[in-house]
């Protein structure tokens, strides 16, 4: 990063500039793991790198990091060439950032007189198993009527425009977006220099639609791992699929060849759901009405009537309203869904009440077999509904990973089209 780069060479090489390939060393003296097509490297320690290339895109199926910064935006540009610009510059940076490094010519360059290509919050900071996860908004597509890019033909079945659910209170303002990008690490500071960078980046052809911040993952896909616990104080996830359950990653997340359309192949859907819980309501309940909701033990997280968490649930054991027996794929025609929720916190309302709850994240094959069928049971009859509401919502199809240096997020999307 030491070259003089003058205003019209940054304009021509783009904020990835020459460095799209990775190189070997992360900040803070940390080794990046370089994944390519379908050979992977293991994820780092705590602190390391996961690696950006790969078959499927990480974040996904990836261990579950602690802190979230996700964001949705609009497209803002109608022209075609300047939003696949955007693509390659915004695929360039994340594999710098996930790597550890900065972007482009980094926070301090010796051309004083122009912005640093890098914010420089992150300096110093190792990669966090930062993992940058990018998705396609159905407005991409069309939006208002119009098919600004030459996409509508494109759209998959599977990207739905999801129902409106009984009970939803959906704020506009923090719901859809043309496109979306999960970053998740374990530094918060690392995720939200992410988000930032890649917004900069977007100047002028997208802007952030809305964004959450969230804490404390409330599932897991390493189930040797402690199941995480929830804002309401009961373990989440512990049916979650795991990272390493490959037949069930094949059959209820990664889409298939055969489900089309071609350039979703390796892909998954993702369903975002902002749901706040009322908080003070649910702690002036009683323990067993709690554990009635739910129907699960508080202390172990165990099914009613069983002992240990993972002890398989007797469904019939517990109220028809209990929350996990609603939720249960033998209820929902076996539908699955992977889980990658954050609790989030942000301030209270007018009335002194937290502003807190559940940031769901689900990620499946079909949005049409996996979240819809089963949130419409929920809306129907969840006990857990006189706790929680759902205030925003949004649908992305998520491509799969990026294989080498000379691919990029939507590669696929926009080729022959």
């Amino acid at each position: 990063m030491t070259e003089k780069t003058n205003p019209s060479r940054r304009a021509l090489l783009g904020w990835g500039g020459a460095g799209l390939a990775l190189g070997a060393a992360a900040a803070g003296g940390t080794a990046a793991a370089l994944r390519v097509g379908d050979d992977a490297e293991p994820a780092a320690a705590a602190g390391g790198a996961v690696p950006f290339h790969g078959a499927h895109q990480a974040g996904i199926a990836t261990p579950v990091q602690d802190r979230l910064h996700f964001a949705a935006f609009d497209v803002t540009t109608t022209d075609r060439d300047k939003l696949i610009a955007l693509l390659k510059e915004w695929t360039a940076a994340a594999a710098r950032m996930t790597a550890g490094r900065e972007v482009g010519e980094g926070a301090v360059s010796e051309n004083d007189e122009l912005p640093p290509d890098d914010t420089g919050e992150a300096l110093g900071l190792q990669p966090s198993r930062l993992t940058l996860t990018f998705g396609i908004g159905p407005g991409l597509f069309e939006k208002d009527g119009k098919d600004r890019f030459g996409l509508t033909a494109r759209r998959p079945k599977a990207l739905v425009d999801l129902p409106s659910f009984p009970g939803d209170n959906l704020d506009a303002a923090r719901s859809g977006g043309d496109l979306c990008v999960q970053a998740c690490a374990d530094d918060p500071q690392v995720a939200v220099h992410a988000i930032r960078n890649l917004a900069r980046i977007a100047m002028g052809r997208a802007a952030i639609r809305w964004s959450q911040l969230g804490f404390g993952k409330t599932s897991s896909t390493t189930p040797d791992a402690m199941t995480p616990r929830n804002m309401l104080g009961f373990k989440d996830g512990t049916r979650n699929i795991a990272g390493t359950e490959t037949d069930r990653l094949d059959k209820h997340v990664w889409v298939s060849g055969k489900d089309g359309p071609e350039w979703m192949a390796g892909g998954s859907y993702l369903v975002a759901r902002r749901i706040r819980m009322h908080i003070e309501t649910w702690d002036r309940t009683s323990l067993k009405e709690q554990e009635d909701v739910f129907g699960r033990t508080k202390a172990e997280g165990a099914p009613l009537g069983k002992q240990r968490e993972h002890d398989e649930p007797s469904l019939k054991v517990m109220k028809p309203d209990a929350h996990v027996r609603l939720a249960h794929p033998d209820s929902n025609g076996g539908a699955t869904i992977l889980r990658r929720g954050y609790s989030f916190t942000d301030g209270t309302d007018g009335l002194g009440r937290l502003d807190a709850g559940l940031f769901f994240i689900a990620y499946q094959r079909d949005v049409r077999d996996g979240f819809i069928p089963v949130q419409t049971a929920l809306a129907k009859s969840d006990a857990l509904n006189e706790y929680i509401q759902h205030v925003g919502s949004a649908v992305f199809a998520v491509p799969p990973g990026v294989r080498d240096k000379d691919d990029w997020w939507g590669k696929a999307l926009f080729a022959r089209a």
